[in-house]
């Protein structure tokens, strides 16, 4: 679904993304992962044609995005971090700008919109102004309206930023579902108990640049070097004796285990613990 092939994005001296090689294969709820600053926004406006690339090449659906940005926006929802809703107006009136951005009116609007009404239970405050629902309805709203186009691509960026737990979760049964539906998702966050709860396969980028990518599973059960390990001897032996006895090699070692890392703690052994600040 997503190709991109030596991507490179200069803003002046600035180079916000330095030769990116991504693959994401249709069907897939992928992970994308870096600190602030590592070129994942700059990333995801390449996609959609809003960044000018300046050097590289990046095809969504088969389609190169340069030579043909509008039917790539087509395929293409984007659940911006900030939320793109008209406070003023109500969910509804939301929906339905949304729907006519991209071409529906009439009865397949009005279809579209009780959908996105549903898919974010917003049904009962339907004629709400949206400046004053909770931050979590605006967040299931900012969903809704991405997706009115019925889009086989799906990239959310912090989707769950600032929301109660019950719309975290809400949100959470969304995203699967319209991965079980066969969409691609990119989906982008800094919580990694989220990509670990929700995605396949992650990337994890910064400095404009690719550090690992590959299945979940494979990225944290590597194996690594561990400053704790589990070791299980043959014998009763005193603590203080365990380290003179392994060097010597005197005591017979029935196993060693490092624990199983999480995901977190692979994405700052990859981009280091600095605090990255937004700019």
């Amino acid at each position: 679904m997503i190709r991109v092939q030596g991507l490179v994005v200069r803003f002046g001296s600035l180079t916000a993304v330095d030769g990116l090689d991504l693959h994401v294969p249709r069907g897939r709820l992928f992970g994308l992962l870096g600190p602030n600053g590592a070129g994942k926004s700059t990333t995801i406006g390449g996609l959609g044609g809003l960044v000018a690339a300046s050097a590289g090449k990046v095809e969504v659906d088969g389609l190169d995005v340069a030579a043909d940005p509008r039917a790539v926006r087509r395929r293409l929802g984007i659940v911006p971090q900030r939320l793109a809703l008209y406070a003023a107006l109500d969910a509804t009136e939301n929906l339905r700008i949304a729907g006519g951005l991209h071409g529906l009116s009439g009865r397949a609007l009005a279809e579209r919109v009780a959908w996105g009404l549903a898919l974010a239970r917003l049904e009962a405050r339907h004629r709400a102004p949206v400046g004053t629902l909770s931050g979590g309805m605006q967040r299931r709203l900012n969903l809704a309206c991405a997706l009115m186009h019925d889009p086989p691509l799906v990239i959310c960026d912090e989707p769950t930023t600032g929301v109660d737990p019950q719309s975290r979760n809400h949100i959470f049964d969304m995203i699967r579902a319209l991965h079980q539906e066969g969409r691609t998702v990119v989906y982008t966050t800094h919580y990694m108990e989220e990509v670990e709860a929700l995605c396949e396969e992650v990337a994890i980028m910064d400095h404009g640049r690719l550090l690992a990518c590959g299945p979940l599973a494979e990225l944290v059960g590597s194996p690594a070097v561990g400053d704790h390990l589990s070791v299980a001897l043959d014998q009763a032996v005193r603590p203080e004796l365990v380290q003179a006895a392994l060097q010597a090699a005197g005591i017979r070692v029935r196993g060693v285990q490092v624990p199983p890392r999480s995901l977190e703690s692979v994405f700052l052994e990859l981009t280091g613990r600095a605090l990255r600040d937004a700019s």
